[in-house]
């Protein structure tokens, strides 16, 4: 078959390099540089299997920023532009994907289009009725930043939004493409597998925000934290898993999910939902706080991405910490290797680690690694494990 991504983040990039293992896929962007680099077989984020992939396995794939030869024939239009929470006018920014919603309307094409950005409840029903539609139904993905292909080659589960011979061939093409024997398939209305989604993604930003605050109460009271947790997670029914205590949930999914779920909750009655929002950025107040307790003429912050093995720092809660210790009229300084630039948000940019390590009071680092065992005594972190 020949399958069309539009958007080339996480999602789209994977879900490409996933497929066109058996089919013809054509990778849509609006960026040039990434499309030059899935042309030569170099991966523009960073995932260890799609980097693989892409250098060593014999992939039917191109990238192209043409829409209409993306579009043209395809069998099947994923779409897995990015969408935004606006916190101000308290929506989803789905305007990318509706864009290649009208795209693929005018060219009135033979084809089905596949939902794979995160939108809100009954989103799917709404542009069917405004635009005209119906061959269109929403597949919720589950995949972790940094090992995206690789929880596309594993999946936990394979949910469909539509129960349809349409949908089963989809769900076909994804199973057939894994390497995970006997995965789970669910095939439900689109809307529901929005609420699945969101609820999903919610609960993951429970859990961390649950065990953040349990440290925040060790922290303050001197008790250990690890202690605490090792005892807790041997319940079989917790788990010791997604426990590692953190500056808050950041990235791609988790603060805009609670957002938008939150959104969704309107007119229904919740307690929940609305704490998981409001208690990370407790956490991260928390944070700055203890930070700040230490009395630090310059503060080093040991790079701006949300967790280990990913170079993605967008909503990293890190970021908020910095807007506390900036209104505290901290001076901050950044080492993050990612970037090319002198200055972040106003902050400089040190490229050189011993200079960081050299210019800082305190080392701010939400995830340990081997790089800062020289500077332990200057260390600020809640990292217990090193991992997640």
């Amino acid at each position: 078959m020949k399958i069309a991504v539009a958007g080339t983040g996480y999602v789209g990039l994977s879900l490409a390099v996933l497929l066109s293992q058996k089919n013809e896929v054509v990778a849509l962007d609006i960026i040039k540089e990434k499309v030059d680099m899935i042309n030569r077989h170099i991966s523009p984020i960073k995932d260890k299997y799609i980097e693989e992939y892409l250098k060593e396995k014999e992939l039917n794939l191109r990238a192209t920023l043409d829409y209409e030869d993306a579009f043209k024939d395809a069998d099947y239009i994923i779409i897995s532009t990015p969408t935004n929470y606006d916190d101000e006018q308290n929506f989803f920014d789905t305007s990318s994907v509706e864009d290649i919603i009208q795209k693929v309307t005018k060219m009135n094409l033979n084809t089905t289009m596949v939902v794979k950005s995160t939108i809100p409840v009954g989103f799917v029903e709404n542009v069917k009725e405004k635009y005209h539609i119906d061959n269109i139904f929403f597949s919720p993905e589950f995949l972790r930043e940094g090992q995206a292909l690789y929880d596309n080659l594993y999946p936990s589960r394979i949910i469909v939004g539509e129960k349809s011979k349409r949908a089963e061939v989809f769900a076909s093409l994804l199973k057939d493409s894994a390497k995970k024997e006997d995965i789970p398939v669910l095939y439900m209305n689109s809307t529901e597998a929005e609420a699945v989604k969101l609820f999903a993604n919610t609960y993951l930003a429970l859990r961390v925000a649950y065990f953040n605050e349990l440290d925040t109460y060790a922290e303050l009271k001197g008790l250990d934290t690890k202690a605490i947790i090792d005892g807790v997670c041997l319940d079989p029914r917790i788990g010791n898993h997604y426990n590692n205590p953190s500056f808050g949930y950041g990235g791609y999914c988790l603060p805009k999910d609670t957002k938008q779920l939150l959104a969704n909750f309107k007119n229904v009655p919740e307690n929940m939902i609305e704490a998981i929002v409001k208690a990370n950025d407790t956490r991260k107040k928390h944070i700055a706080d203890m930070i700040l307790k230490r009395n630090p003429k310059t503060v080093g912050i040991y790079r701006l991405t949300m967790k280990t093995d990913s170079d993605n720092f967008r909503a990293s809660a890190i970021q908020s910490v910095i807007e506390h210790l900036k209104n505290a009229q901290v001076k901050i300084v950044i080492y993050e290797p990612t970037l090319k630039d002198n200055q972040f948000d106003g902050c400089d940019v040190i490229h050189s680690l011993d200079e960081f390590k050299n210019n800082s009071d305190v080392i701010v680092a939400n995830r340990l690694d081997e790089h800062l065992q020289d500077v332990k005594d200057k260390i600020y972190t809640r990292d217990l494990y090193t991992r997640d």
